[in-house]
């Protein structure tokens, strides 16, 4: 656990490229709320306007039935502490069509958001480590495995392995864009979640599967959230470190805020200029406005 302050810094380091190159973002404390449970991922529903927020409540690979989804005001407060219960270590989130997707370890689970009900499970019966999930426009579901370099897709009812390489060096987060899933690398772990050279940003072509790095592939960060697109560039953070960075297209890093370990799956809404944060060891959600 780190025990750093938190504060917003504006920096050029000598471990980025320099900061006169890259995009001018700065990001400023809106609101913090405090007393969720190993809060993980957040993701906004726009037709309700509220929040969704994953808490794992014990450990991140703990089958203990004590994980739980909470919905949080977009001032801060929450609504209903245990909207949804009985789930194991949820941690990524995605909403297609009214129906709200949670990776639980080994599970992609489906719930129809307007009656707060399992509408379906999706078990991968060789799982390890089912992290973040993202959904295309056209509603196929992805998920990422961490501990076994791989993702999957859902398509309709079909549940199966997209894509296995170690080139994916732990994917952590995802996120769609038009043409690619982004993926917010954690780096090739050597011991338990530790690794000797951390991740960076990829991206995998959906038509294609090619995988590329976002720069030229030099280390950022044990990466876990990731947002944005090419053109306003992608937020990040580093859970195991604890930041946020913004990295253009072109893979320039800014670093924008230092975190406590534990920084994890973000949201940004672009229209709101709005990012919220999980601090998953600090119980806390985190709202910034982006400048």
């Amino acid at each position: 656990m780190f025990n750093r302050s938190l504060h917003l810094i504006l920096v050029s380091s000598l471990l980025f490229i320099n900061s006169a190159n890259a995009n001018s973002v700065t990001v400023e404390l809106a609101w913090e709320l405090d007393g969720l449970s190993n809060p993980e991922s957040v993701i906004y529903d726009s037709q309700l306007n509220h929040l969704y927020v994953s808490n794992i409540n014990g450990g991140p690979n703990d089958k203990d039935g004590n994980g739980f989804i909470s919905i949080v005001s977009m001032d801060g407060r929450i609504i209903n502490e245990k909207w949804m219960t009985g789930l194991n270590a949820p941690k990524g989130l995605a909403i297609y069509d009214r129906t709200l997707y949670i990776a639980d370890i080994d599970e992609l689970i489906a719930i129809n958001i307007d009656n707060g009900r399992i509408i379906n499970k999706y078990k991968v019966d060789d799982a390890k480590f089912l992290n973040d999930v993202t959904t295309t426009d056209n509603g196929d579901i992805y998920v990422s495995d961490m501990v076994l370099n791989r993702v999957h897709k859902l398509t309709g009812n079909d549940f199966q392995i997209w894509i296995e390489s170690d080139e994916l060096e732990s994917p952590n987060g995802l996120h769609f864009t038009e043409d690619d899933i982004i993926v917010g690398a954690w780096g090739e772990m050597t011991d338990g979640f530790a690794t000797e050279v951390a991740g960076h940003l990829k991206r995998i072509s959906l038509k294609t599967k090619k995988i590329s790095s976002i720069g030229d592939g030099s280390p950022v960060g044990n990466l876990d959230g990731v947002e944005g697109n090419d053109e306003i560039g992608f937020y990040v953070t580093d859970w195991l470190n604890g930041g946020l960075f913004h990295v253009s297209a072109k893979g320039i890093v800014t670093s924008l805020l230092e975190l406590d370990q534990g920084s994890a799956d973000i949201e940004y809404l672009h229209k709101k200029k709005l990012l919220f944060l999980p601090m998953m060891n600090d119980n806390k959600l985190f709202a910034y406005k982006v400048k």
